[in-house]
């Protein structure tokens, strides 16, 4: 007896073999055995997924000698013939050798005849989407009205190609690609009826080269034992798909995870011997890498289709999200850029020289040199320059620690506490701590000195933009404060001042309110003026009149009593706001830490290098203070 290739000894034989499509065998099964059947039924989906299999068991069911059932006896006549492909009313009809209007018109000549043999006379057309318009106009009539002995079974892997006057006549089941994990268990039941020794890891490979088509993984497998000399082992089956060791992808992707640079360019140059498509590789580590950030949000979000499913939960412990979300991006990109690059194999390792070189902030990998090392020196250089700043006064200017110490705030901006520096008393001979400032401060004074100050300033020394800079924060003058007790004051003219007295407690409770949406918004712009045990009462504006309406009133009380307790006595007046709302807070808190933010920049002894050496300037525009 010749040998039967394994995609046709294996076609299934009752609906009980087949594997997958369980939506669709559902409803068939449910058909036959309610005896609901339709007149025409289409098939559709990619190669191999099983839709002319489904349509003769369909037939089968239809004509077998025992009745009209889900589980025909394979036995009869009827069956044998139909499972041999001899039966004489089963006509299959290649639609694409079969295009023209006279083959539509001969295949329904014998429409109106009874079946010679069997219960039902069954048509099954294949790639019924590549008939001509003239023959579906012919099948049309015909496949809305046929006799009751007809039944039509249309299978197509492109449905978009058929006309809707043929869809609206036909019940049709979509059929779905197998998933690897599916395949891979089907080839582990047939290897092992066949008694053929296997790998695992060798029928993952066929299963996931087959891309969702269970003749195609059959007939790989077919090919896979041929070349292994009846045995399917993963080297073999690798040499003969040309595919990489995927092992190396998850090594590549361990070693950036753990930044071994050494180890990574080993990888790519044993992933190299493989010769292999680098845009598909990067493809890999991009894929691996969305399993990865799956898995650290939702674990049973990832399945083993890949058969993969515990080195990725293990990579997902090892690397945190911020790193796989970075090293996606980069992946991404690399990608993209590959085809520009002189070498494929270039082009990966300056990706992947990307990921280890650009890591979230605050995180340092075993193995790695830290970036966090050179940290020390940045703090010492701003510590010196804060200090520096608090100092800019000379010693001789110092009010006495006997005179009352100066109030001074320049043009009514708010006060910015510096921290305190080390004391550090200034002898005689020692370089006045001025003269000890980066070149930019040094040179600081010139031109504010020239203009008129009060003469309580005494203690002020101006701190001028430095020459090169061709634009300030909107060219207003910067006044820095010192202080016998080592506190600075910086200044500018035109930043927000509190308008009226804090009220902290305010603050803290509206924090607690929880209110929402335009509720929320008037509480913030409520002054609290009279704080009791079981009173409060609020300050609101003219202009909120209108919006505090009775219903967001009564919000913004239970709010209040939810948090205060049920007896406290809410009570809200129209008047002058004598304190400080919580958005007048927000904003002078908000103001507070760009003035921060901006001497931090203006006094970093880096900031004033990079001025001095290449011209640069400050984008004071671009300052953002750190929430």
């Amino acid at each position: 007896m010749s040998y039967q290739v394994l995609a046709r000894k294996w076609r299934p034989k009752r609906f009980a073999e087949m594997v997958g499509q369980e939506h669709v065998l559902k409803a068939l099964v449910n058909a036959l055995d309610d005896d609901r059947l339709h007149h025409a039924y289409l098939f559709t989906g990619t190669r191999g997924v099983g839709k002319t299999s489904i349509a003769r068991l369909f037939a089968k069911s239809l004509n077998c000698e025992q009745g009209v059932s889900s589980e025909p006896c394979g036995q009869c006549s009827a069956c044998v013939e139909i499972a041999e492909g001899r039966f004489v009313d089963l006509i299959e009809v290649d639609a694409a050798s079969r295009t023209k209007v006279e083959d539509t018109r001969e295949l329904l000549e014998n429409v109106q005849y009874a079946p010679t043999h069997g219960r039902f006379k069954v048509y099954l057309i294949d790639e019924v989407h590549m008939l001509s318009n003239s023959s579906f106009n012919a099948l049309l009539k015909t496949l809305e009205e046929p006799p009751p002995h007809v039944k039509f079974l249309l299978a197509t892997t492109d449905p978009q190609k058929l006309p809707m006057t043929v869809l609206s006549r036909c019940l049709q089941f979509n059929l779905k690609n197998l998933t690897a994990e599916r395949i891979q268990q089907h080839l582990d039941h047939v290897l092992q009826a066949e008694s053929i020794p296997f790998e695992t890891a060798a029928l993952w490979l066929l299963a996931r080269s087959a891309d969702g088509s269970m003749r195609d993984a059959l007939s790989l497998t077919d090919q896979a034992i041929a070349f292994g000399a009846g045995a399917v082992n993963e080297a073999d089956v690798r040499a003969m798909l040309g595919t990489i060791d995927h092992h190396l992808v998850y090594r590549i992707v361990e070693q950036v995870a753990s930044q071994q640079p050494q180890a990574v360019l080993e990888a790519v140059q044993s992933l190299s011997e493989f010769s292999p498509d680098y845009q598909s590789v990067l493809g890999d580590i991009v894929s691996l890498l969305h399993r990865i950030a799956l898995a650290q949000v939702v674990p049973a979000a990832v399945d083993n289709s890949l058969g993969d499913r515990d080195q990725v939960l293990a990579l997902a412990q090892q690397m945190r999200a911020e790193e796989v979300q970075l090293y996606y991006q980069v992946a991404l990109m690399g990608r993209k850029d590959l085809p520009l690059v002189p070498e494929p194999r270039e082009g990966l390792e300056m990706t992947l020289l990307r990921m280890l070189a650009f890591r979230p902030a605050g995180h340092s990998a075993a193995g790695a040199k830290p970036l966090a090392a050179q940290a020390p020196v940045a703090s010492e250089q701003q510590a010196h320059a804060v200090t520096a700043t608090t100092a800019v006064a000379p010693a001789s200017v110092v009010p006495e620690p006997t005179e009352p110490e100066p109030q001074v705030q320049a043009l009514d901006a708010p006060r910015v506490s510096m921290p305190e520096p080390p004391p550090a008393p200034v002898q005689p001979e020692e370089v006045p701590p001025w003269e000890d400032l980066p070149p930019d401060l040094a040179a600081m004074g010139e031109t504010e000195s020239k203009k008129p100050r009060p003469a309580d300033m005494n203690s002020v020394q101006p701190v001028a933009k430095p020459p090169q800079q061709s634009r300030t924060f909107a060219d207003r003058p910067v006044l820095v404060a010192a202080h016998d007790n080592g506190e600075a004051e910086v200044s500018r003219p035109e930043m927000p001042a509190p308008v009226a007295p804090e009220n902290e407690s305010w603050a803290e409770l509206f924090a607690s309110l929880g209110l929402t949406g335009m509720a929320e918004s008037l509480a913030r712009n409520l002054s609290l003026e009279v704080e009791e045990a079981q009173r409060l009462c609020f300050h609101y504006t003219p202009e909120q009149e209108a919006l505090l309406s009775g219903e967001r009133r009564e919000r913004i009380i239970e709010a209040i009593r939810q948090v205060r307790g049920a007896e406290c006595v809410v009570e809200f007046v129209q008047a002058a706001q004598t304190l400080e709302t919580p958005a007048q807070r927000a904003e002078r808190k908000r103001a507070e830490r760009l003035a921060e933010a901006v001497v931090a920049i203006e006094t970093d002894a880096t900031v004033h290098s990079l001025m001095e050496h290449f011209g640069a300037s400050i984008d004071y525009d671009s300052v953002r203070p750190i929430d």
